[in-house]
């Protein structure tokens, strides 16, 4: 036994919802490595539930594993917003929505994410968000951050998937690599940032969890 097969079996089992989603994914969608996965959405929805956010934007959500996931831990009457880049994925994350009770708390916006926020900014920052998950295109993170900055609450979080990149962060032989360069000039963007407090997580291939403070 791997020691991430010890780990996935001490870590609460997923529900049947995420179970049909992981089955479908790996079988019917290409690159199915991308899906959160089971100890990482369980690591999302103990957060969710820790700060019980009110409302959850999320950019990138593939197939809406991840999404449900986050959505476990909504306040009562939350929302969850989550936007997709890519248009082929929108049936198929619809159709795994409406399976789960949850379905009517979460909104799918296909779409660029900067794009999306720049054009809804004024509704967005009208109902500022608890917490942000952020798993879309490495080369585009800092983007990303500058863009949700305004739209989160003082105190709220913002998760950053990927943030270590399978170990390619510190490898020289990604060192042209466009994905690893944002990855890292994200990273070291939070690190001389003072409106922001952060930690990673060496989960799967890194999660940072960024707190805002100013």
């Amino acid at each position: 036994m791997t020691l991430e097969e010890y780990i996935s079996l001490h870590t609460s089992p997923e529900n049947e919802v995420l179970e049909a989603i992981t089955r479908d994914t790996h079988v019917h969608i290409l690159n199915p490595h991308m899906l959160s996965g089971h100890v990482q959405g369980r690591v999302l929805s103990m957060l969710s539930h820790m700060i019980r956010p009110k409302r959850i934007l999320e950019l990138g959500t593939f197939t809406g594993y991840s999404a449900l996931c986050l959505a476990e831990g909504l306040a009562e009457g939350g929302r969850l917003i989550t936007i997709e880049h890519n248009d082929e994925l929108e049936e198929t994350i619809q159709r795994n929505i409406a399976k789960s009770p949850l379905s009517n708390r979460i909104e799918l916006i296909i779409g660029d994410a900067v794009e999306v926020i720049s054009n809804q900014f004024s509704v967005f920052s009208n109902q500022p968000f608890d917490l942000v998950f952020i798993d879309a295109d490495k080369r585009e993170y800092c983007a990303y951050l500058d863009a949700v900055y305004p739209l989160v609450t003082v105190g709220g979080f913002i998760l950053a998937d990927n943030t270590l990149w399978d170990g390619h962060i510190i490898d020289p032989a990604y060192d042209k690599d466009k994905q690893t360069l944002g990855l890292r000039a994200f990273n070291d963007k939070l690190k001389e940032d003072d409106r922001f407090e952060q930690v990673i997580l060496p989960l799967r291939d890194g999660l940072t969890l960024i707190r805002k403070v100013k």
